[in-house]
C-alpha cells in the first residue's frame, strides 16, 4: 500500500503476444527508441485493462485482438511500471497509421531472444510457452530493472 505521494505512484502497461498459425509472434519496432517489442503501452486513466490492450494493439498494428490468457506480470522495480502481458488472437484487421511504429513483422520465436531486449524477450517466451497445451501455464511473475531480471 502506498501513502499517496507521487514518489510511490505506479503505472500499468499492457502488451499482447499474438501468435500466428506458423508459430511466429507479432513484433513492432517502436518509433521512439527503435527497439523490437510486442505491441502495447500504458493504460489511460479510467480505461479497463482489456480496452487498453485492444486500443494499444489497434493503434500500433491496425489489428483488433482478443485476449486469450494473462501470461505474465512484470515490474520494472526502478521506474514503478507494472506490465501485464496477454496471449491474444486476431479478430480483425484494419488500417494502421504507423505513428508509433517504424515497422512490424511476424517474428519466428527462435529470433525473439536475439532481436528483442532481454526483458521483452522473456515476456514473449513466457507467453508462448505452453500455448499449444490443453491446460494453460500459470502466469509468470517477474521483476526487472530495465535490462536484467532481478530477484523478487
Amino acid at each position: 500500500m502506498t501513502d499517496g505521494t507521487p514518489g510511490n505512484a505506479h503505472s500499468v502497461s499492457v502488451s499482447a503476444v499474438v501468435v500466428d498459425a506458423a508459430g511466429s509472434v507479432l513484433a513492432i519496432q517502436r518509433r521512439d527508441n527503435g527497439h523490437w517489442e510486442p505491441p502495447g503501452g500504458v493504460l489511460e486513466p479510467g480505461e479497463t485493462i482489456e480496452a487498453g490492450l485492444i486500443r494499444e494493439v489497434r493503434e500500433e498494428t491496425g489489428l483488433v485482438v482478443d485476449p486469450v490468457a494473462l501470461t505474465g506480470v512484470y515490474k520494472h522495480v526502478d521506474r514503478g511500471i507494472v506490465a501485464l502481458v496477454f496471449r491474444c488472437t486476431v479478430r480483425a484487421t484494419g488500417p494502421c497509421d504507423m505513428a508509433e511504429t517504424i515497422d512490424m513483422r511476424w517474428m519466428p520465436v527462435d529470433e525473439v531472444a536475439q532481436t528483442m531486449q532481454r526483458v521483452f524477450a522473456v515476456r514473449v517466451l513466457d507467453a508462448v510457452r505452453g500455448s499449444g497445451q490443453p491446460t494453460a501455464s500459470p502466469p509468470q511473475v517477474r521483476n526487472h530493472n530495465g535490462s536484467q531480471l532481478v530477484a523478487g
